[in-house]
């Protein structure tokens, strides 16, 4: 299928290449279908992009590109509607807030997007884990200019 995508324009989709949010995206809950797009010579930011409303593209990574000791536990809920059956089968991904200048750019740690690799299921889960926040900045402070 040919859709309209926010940083891609048109677009060749395959439904192979389409995720299931059964039950959408908070703040987005009739949103259902997406696609992963990549970005040209870049394999760290992807864009979530919504299938059928061409403006819906969240810029998104995995968190572990950032945050080598992140390390979620999900609940039952969450294995049960994306049929986890092994750790294996889950993607694990984080919505970014792109912010000027891009050293500022943030990422949603305390509510990830998991993937079901096998079955194309998806879910943008909130933990309930008090070491992350929806605003860590992806780049050290070190890195920031004065």
């Amino acid at each position: 299928m040919m859709i309209e995508t926010k940083y891609h324009g048109q677009v060749e989709v395959t439904e192979e290449e389409v995720w299931t949010f059964s039950q959408g995206i908070p703040g987005f809950v009739d949103e259902k279908s997406f696609t992963l797009l990549a970005f040209p010579d870049n394999d760290v930011f992807f864009v979530l992009q919504s299938t059928s409303t061409p403006a819906l593209g969240f810029i998104v990574a995995s968190p572990f590109a950032f945050f080598s000791e992140y390390d979620i536990q999900l609940d039952e809920s969450t294995i049960e509607t994306l049929e986890l059956g092994k750790a294996e089968e889950a993607a694990v991904y984080t919505i970014l807030t792109v912010r000027e200048p891009f050293n500022e750019t943030t990422a949603n740690l305390q509510a990830p997007i998991i993937m079901n690799i096998k079955n194309k299921k998806a879910k943008q889960t909130i933990l309930n884990d008090s070491r992350y926040e929806t605003r860590h900045l992806i780049m050290p402070a070190s890195a920031k200019k004065e």
